[in-house]
């Protein structure tokens, strides 16, 4: 399994606008690519304009995918938000309970 995952800084106020287009908006291209098994998004207690995008995917050839054909599209919904650009990380994912959950998936 591989992750990635996503800083962003929000322009101030912008916070709940910008969750519930990610909900509405980003969920829905993410679950339509081949690999994906789930984002968990994170918000700062103590910077609300702090936000994490984890996305967990099968292979690293499927995050590669997403991020070559759809990650622009999902930055251009998400831009009039956002202050600068993401900082994007990739690593393997060593162990979880998402691999138990997409194992089960599979079988």
């Amino acid at each position: 399994m591989y992750t990635r995952i996503v800083e962003c800084r929000l322009k101030p106020g912008t916070k709940d606008a910008t969750l519930s287009r990610l909900a509405q908006e980003v969920l829905p291209i993410l679950q339509a690519q081949a690999g994906f098994v789930d984002m968990i998004g994170l918000s700062d207690e103590n910077d609300p304009d702090r936000l994490l995008a984890i996305s967990l995917w099968k292979t690293k050839d499927d995050a590669d995918r997403y991020r070559r054909d759809h990650f622009q599209r999902v930055l251009d919904i998400m831009g009039p938000a956002l202050q600068g650009t993401p900082r994007v990380q990739t690593f393997n994912v060593d162990s979880s309970t998402a691999h138990q959950i997409a194992s089960g998936k599979a079988a």
